[in-house]
């Protein structure tokens, strides 16, 4: 286990280093910067800036280095916590993530804890009644969820409780607890504003994994050894719980480690629609506006997610299964 831990921390450091050349480098594709942006802005306002003038901002902002030198300054930099200087917001990255890292991560580990039990009890329920009402039932569900635009979800549901219930939904706390320091009374306000966000983010996830968990229950059911525990005189539910459904959450748990950073980079459409303060907004404005500080890392701490839920994955899936040996041999 130590041989396998150590080697996998191997890879996520090599692979990190790598990704983030990649990410560095693909902020920076877009013809012009930061600055050209600014410039262009204040002349459309009937601002002229000098030559002198952008040359001495650029040299300010470290844009006249070659990209070598802006990168490794800037992962370096990354690695002592420090992350650089937002161009658009004219504070510190960090400042910027801190404040909205905690709603995203609460939002996104919210969505996959009741996406996951849910979706793997729904999916276990239809294979059990393979083609009786209920199987039809949850298929419908399952394309229902996968068909829906989330912002589509969030807009339906947004009108549907102002209009008949008188209920607002936008944002994460309401007017009165905005400005208030936390307490008792707010953190109830924000449990109240996280259902509406946490089952439009998690409804085309929950409906994905259903449909993973049914199929490849489907699969097991039909094997040896389930139609030899059903000879031997096992009831259903022990033939259905003991090893096939073990087995059939195999592709689900290999996933999990990307669900989080994918659930955090896929709501931005229904953050903005639903006013959430999280990252998803945060990183869109700064790709349109070329921050490549502010965009770059979010983007890493996206990486820097994916990465450590992989390694998560790994270890669960070798605890669920225990044919699957860490060095890769079965038992």
């Amino acid at each position: 286990m130590l041989k396998f831990l150590i080697n996998r921390v191997l890879y996520m450091i090599v692979t990190f280093f790598i990704l983030s050349v990649i990410v560095f480098a693909i902020i920076q594709l877009p013809p012009g910067d930061f600055l050209t942006s600014y410039i262009e802005t204040l002349a459309s306002q009937g601002d002229v800036v000098s030559m002198e003038e952008a040359q001495a901002l650029r040299v300010y902002y470290g844009l006249d280095k070659s990209f070598v030198s802006q990168y490794t300054h800037w992962i370096f930099r990354f690695l002592k916590g420090d992350m650089g200087q937002s161009f658009e917001y004219r504070k510190p990255v960090s400042d910027l993530i801190k404040d909205r890292l905690p709603f995203s991560i609460l939002l996104a580990v919210g969505s996959l804890l009741i996406m996951y039990p849910v979706a793997i009890f729904l999916g276990t329920l239809a294979a059990k009644n393979q083609y009786k009402p209920i199987d039809y039932i949850l298929s419908v569900l399952g394309l229902f969820g996968l068909s829906t635009p989330n912002f589509m979800l969030a807009l339906v549901l947004m009108y549907f409780l102002y209009h008949f219930f008188g209920v607002g939904i936008g944002g994460l706390y309401s007017p009165e607890f905005v400005m208030e320091p936390m307490s008792l009374a707010k953190t109830w306000d924000l449990l109240k504003h996280l259902f509406v966000p946490i089952f439009v983010i998690g409804t085309a996830g929950t409906a994905s994994v259903m449909r993973i968990m049914r199929g490849t229950l489907l699969d097991e059911l039909e094997k040896q050894y389930v139609i030899t525990a059903r000879a031997k005189g096992l009831t259903e539910n022990q033939t259905l719980f003991r090893h096939p459904v073990r087995v059939a959450i195999n592709p689900i748990v290999s996933t999990i480690g990307w669900q989080l950073p994918r659930a955090i980079s896929g709501e931005t459409v229904t953050a903005i629609v639903l006013a959430l303060p999280t990252l998803g907004p945060l990183l869109l404005n700064a790709l349109l506006s070329q921050d490549m500080y502010l965009a770059g890392s979010i983007i890493m701490i996206l990486v820097m997610m994916t990465l450590i839920g992989t390694l998560v994955s790994d270890l669960l899936l070798a605890a669920v299964d225990p044919r699957i040996r860490l060095a890769g041999k079965v038992r």
